[in-house]
């Protein structure tokens, strides 16, 4: 999805948003919808950390994942089922964290355009986004099933930037996961970690910028797009 946001004037830079994890907590709905294909198989649901722990590789890696995790293997069907249910109702429990609204409205004051790169089916991102009242905010949204390889494959971050228009000015991706610091890192740009969301940073610990809270992103991004002082 291409061009929401009508504000004018040079950009500082573009702040690419992965979304679950990052700016909504969605795992309690994605659970939910999962639920019916495990309990046909006379699996137990999933609990809340469980589910967590699975997502940020898209809606078909985390019902894989899930099974697994029962010792099972989940069908086609079953997994085809499970992405109609939740696009049917991806917002019953969905929430944005606390501070992304105002956080995303002050980013905007200062002059950064904003754009969502996400793993998840682009047309439920978008639905969401425009149910949480948030989706003007966003130059492009662009979903891992519109993409020829999502994150961290640096061709998803670069197609989210090229959709925004925004290719002529400095960008950082902030996201919850190591795919978004990898696909930064691809594509020769910085991230920065959102320590509040699912993921965790793992073997890449230090090589990026790490927010504990949403309020300490505008700084972090200057910071990130700041000029390396020379050696």
């Amino acid at each position: 999805m291409q061009a929401q946001a009508t504000t004018g004037g040079a950009a500082q830079g573009a702040a690419v948003f992965d979304l679950d994890g990052t700016l909504i907590d969605a795992a309690a709905d994605i659970a939910a919808a999962l639920a019916p294909a495990l309990a046909a198989r006379g699996l137990a649901p999933l609990t809340l950390a469980e589910a967590t722990s699975l997502l940020g590789d898209g809606l078909r890696v985390f019902a894989r994942r899930a099974f697994v995790l029962r010792a099972a293997e989940i069908t086609r069907t079953e997994e085809n089922r499970f992405v109609e249910r939740y696009l049917r109702t991806p917002i019953d429990q969905t929430r944005l964290y606390p501070g992304v609204e105002a956080t995303l409205h002050r980013l905007r004051g200062e002059g950064w355009k904003l754009a969502v790169c996400t793993n998840k089916v682009e047309a439920a991102a978008v639905d969401i986004l425009a149910q949480l009242g948030i989706l003007p905010l966003f130059e492009a949204v662009c979903g891992g099933d519109t993409v020829p390889a999502c994150k961290p494959a640096p061709v998803h971050l670069a197609e989210t930037i090229r959709r925004a228009g925004l290719r002529a000015v400095p960008a950082v991706m902030i996201g919850d996961n190591p795919a978004d610091v990898l696909a930064a890192a691809a594509c020769g740009i910085p991230a920065v970690f959102a320590q509040w969301g699912y993921g965790r940073l793992g073997a890449l610990q230090g090589t990026c910028a790490v927010a504990a809270r949403l309020e300490d992103l505008p700084a972090l991004l200057r910071a990130a797009r700041a000029p390396r002082p020379a050696a």
